[in-house]
C-alpha cells in the first residue's frame, strides 16, 4: 500500500513539472535564430525609399461586455439578443493563450443553475463561443448573486 501512494506522489510531481515546462516554454540560451542581423553599411546598398507603414491595428473600443453585446446585436438570434440585455460584465475574453482560457459572463438574472434563466445562460455561453474561439476555453455564466447559471466550451 505504501508503494502505491509513493508512486502516486511521484506521478503528481511529474505531471506538475510537465505543466510548468509547457507554460514557461523553452529558455535555450544557445539559440541564435532570434538575434537581429547586423545593420548594412551605407556603402553596400543604395538608399531605399522607406516603405509606407501600416497604421497599428486599432484595439476594440469599449469594455468586453460592450464588445460582446455589439457582436450579439450584429450576429445573434432574437433570443440571444434578448438574453444579452441582461449581461452586466464580461471578464477574461481579452487575451487568450489557448492552453487554459477562461471567461466569465455576469448577468442580472437570479435563480442559479436550476432557476428559470438556465436556458438564457446556455444561450449566452453558446453565442460567446461564436464570438471567441480557443482550443481549450471555458466560459461560465453567473447570475446576480454569483451563482453559476451555465457554462460551455469555446
Amino acid at each position: 500500500m505504501v508503494g502505491f501512494s509513493c508512486l502516486g506522489i511521484v506521478a503528481l510531481i511529474i505531471v506538475i513539472g510537465a505543466i510548468g515546462a509547457a507554460l514557461t516554454g523553452s529558455s535555450d540560451t544557445a539559440d541564435t535564430s532570434n538575434k537581429p542581423a547586423p545593420a548594412p553599411s551605407a556603402s553596400s546598398a543604395p538608399a531605399e525609399k522607406p516603405s509606407p507603414e501600416k497604421p497599428p491595428a486599432e484595439k476594440p473600443k469599449g469594455s468586453q461586455a460592450d464588445q460582446f453585446k455589439a457582436f450579439v446585436a450584429k450576429n445573434g438570434t432574437a433570443a440571444e439578443k434578448k438574453a444579452v440585455k441582461h449581461v452586466t460584465r464580461v471578464q477574461g475574453a481579452g487575451e487568450q493563450n489557448n492552453l487554459l482560457d477562461t471567461a466569465e459572463i455576469h448577468t442580472d438574472y437570479t435563480g442559479g443553475l436550476l432557476g428559470p434563466h438556465g436556458g438564457d445562460g446556455k444561450l449566452l455561453a453558446s453565442i460567446f463561443a461564436e464570438w471567441k474561439a480557443s482550443k481549450n476555453g471555458l466560459v461560465t455564466v453567473y447570475d446576480s448573486a454569483g451563482e453559476i447559471l451555465a457554462n460551455g466550451n469555446y
